[in-house]
């Protein structure tokens, strides 16, 4: 018989971990030099005006960090220390700000911010959905973010998204969604317009009503669709709606006018990634 292999001793159980540290830390820093390369190559082929977001290639990168993962350490770990690094790297590209609006509440907008861009991109905080969509218009390629349920508090925001120069919606966050998520309040990301890089699984609609009828509510059902946000005003009813990317406007358009409703107004105001959850 062969003799049982000894137990490993405290200090070589620590000697492992200590290797694996390092280990990270020198990929993390390989990854920078990547990420150099990556910003010379863009200087050089002239494209230094191209977004550094990319939220279709963030989104599919969380999607498979929660498909592989297991073992004792939470996702919630791995996914916060994944988002940092990303979103830390992109900063480094083309230094940027979170603008946030914190009307609901200043704590879930911080916690969503850090959870999902870390600690060195800045973090600014606005009044309302409206003051966000203007700070990031005005700047050179800042992000800003507030609550899907907005609606009640700050108006139709999404209308003041309608025109083709306005900032547009280019993620939704948490990118993972399960109970308990640490940074879990649903969240709109807008930026200036992606014209290379958006991902169009979700597309978003600014819906303006001058009558609604129930039946449409069925009509969005059927194509796949919802109604993510509801205000009315003067103007009648305004709604922001989400169908799937493959929904051409005109269908979408024929399916609402069909099902009773008299649509005045229908501009597609951004998109996202298709929603991804776990248990």
């Amino acid at each position: 018989m062969t003799a049982e292999k000894p137990a490993p001793s405290l200090a070589e159980l620590r000697q492992d971990i200590d290797r694996i540290d390092e280990a990270m830390h020198r990929l993390l820093m390989e990854r920078g030099t990547i990420i150099d390369r990556l910003i010379a190559s863009k200087k050089a082929s002239q494209a230094g005006l191209s977004s550094a977001f990319r939220p279709g290639r963030e989104a599919s990168m969380m999607k498979a960090l929660a498909e592989r993962h297991q073992g004792l350490l939470p996702l919630d770990t791995v996914e916060s220390i994944w988002r940092v690094i990303i979103g830390t790297f992109t900063y480094v590209q083309s230094n940027y700000a979170v603008h946030a609006d914190i009307s609901g509440g200043d704590a879930p907008m911080r916690d969503s911010a850090r959870f999902h861009f870390g600690f060195t991109v800045p973090y600014v905080t606005h009044p309302s959905a409206a003051a966000v969509i203007e700070a990031v218009a005005a700047s050179r390629g800042d992000l800003g973010i507030f609550r899907l349920d907005q609606g009640a508090t700050s108006g139709a925001w999404w209308r003041t998204l309608a025109d083709r120069r306005r900032p547009k919606i280019i993620a939704r966050l948490p990118f993972i969604e399960r109970p308990d998520h640490p940074a879990g309040t649903p969240v709109f990301v807008i930026s200036k317009p992606l014209t290379d890089a958006a991902v169009r699984d979700v597309v978003l609609y600014a819906a303006q009503f001058e009558r609604w009828h129930r039946g449409a509510n069925e009509a969005l059902i059927a194509l796949g669709g919802e109604v993510v946000a509801s205000a009315a005003d003067t103007n009648g009813l305004s709604e922001l709606i989400a169908v799937p990317g493959d929904v051409e406007p005109a269908q979408l358009s024929q399916a609402l006018t069909r099902a009773g409703a008299s649509l005045a107004q229908l501009a597609e105001i951004g998109s996202h990634a298709e929603r991804f959850r776990v248990k």
